[in-house]
């Protein structure tokens, strides 16, 4: 299965199946966890998978707890960054990636934020004072029918709904719309940013294109990061838009890297983040 089909079918899955993960995938995901450390803004990443199969463990995770969002999930993925400029985007650039690893193993995911308890799972995999938990992901098979919790989630966040392309791409500055059929060679990568998850649904991404260069830009819901400190949600989300056009570029053979270099255009109400450089 191709990168870009990959994430075409990732979904959230907020209900999982009682059937274990078989050790084989375990191991393939451990190893995969342990070696996604390469980030674009050199941040330091740790991730773990944390196990609740046994039956300590089981009663243990209302402790660390999903306040009731997460239903029959054994397995999450958790990982600690440390916190410096651009640790955020660093952070949802890898944890996509172990979304979408898990998502090509035929297993459920499901990015949470703000829905738990970062204490208990921080203790869970030993969280350095230094370090923050942006966000974890259960991880299991899917259950075969969604919990009315999982279905008032995808209501209130419009899960299956996304922005249409002229709120999201631009030509050459904020004002003006990047017509799909215009967007070659990069109409697949930024599709592909288009239907990426974010919090709330709220896609703030937005991407001004110059010639062969692209320059993500971030437009933030007014309070929505107060809650969290130092955690900054709308910028993990950055991060997930990033990783879904590298992937999906390199893919296509679109040679390209990221660069911050202001490239001080129109930009509106946004705030500039970085720049893919495109290469032939």
């Amino acid at each position: 299965m191709s990168t870009i089909e990959i994430i075409k079918r990732r979904s959230s899955c907020r209900t999982y199946s009682d059937k274990g993960i078989d050790q084989d995938k375990l191991d393939e995901l451990r190893k995969f966890l342990a070696d996604n450390t390469d980030s674009p803004f050199g941040s330091r990443i740790r991730f773990q998978l944390l196990d609740f199969t046994t039956e300590t463990e089981a009663s243990e995770i209302k402790a660390p707890g999903t306040y009731g969002v997460i239903k029959g999930a054994k397995y999450f993925i958790a990982g600690a960054v440390g916190n410096r400029p651009k640790s955020m985007e660093d952070y949802g650039y890898c944890m996509e990636k172990n979304i979408l690893k898990a998502t090509a193993m035929e297993l459920g995911t499901c990015w949470l934020g703000g829905t738990f308890n970062r204490s208990g799972f921080g203790e869970k995999m030993g969280l350095a004072s230094e370090e923050l938990l942006p966000a974890i992901s259960p991880v299991g098979y899917s259950g075969n029918k969604r919990s009315i919790i999982d279905k008032l989630f995808r209501l209130s966040a419009g899960s299956d709904k996304r922005k249409s392309w002229h709120e999201l791409f631009f030509k050459g500055n904020i004002g003006t719309p990047l017509q799909q059929d215009s967007s070659s060679p990069y109409e697949k990568p930024l599709e592909c940013v288009r239907i990426g998850p974010s919090a709330s649904n709220k896609q703030p991404w937005r991407i001004i294109k110059e010639g062969g260069n692209l320059h993500f830009c971030l437009i933030r819901t007014p309070g929505y990061n107060a809650v969290f400190g130092d955690i900054k949600m709308q910028n993990i989300d950055m991060g997930i838009a990033m990783c879904h056009f590298e992937l999906s570029a390199r893919e296509l053979g679109l040679n390209g890297d990221w660069q911050v270099s202001d490239p001080l255009m129109q930009t509106g109400d946004t705030e500039y983040i970085v720049s893919w450089i495109g290469s032939e």
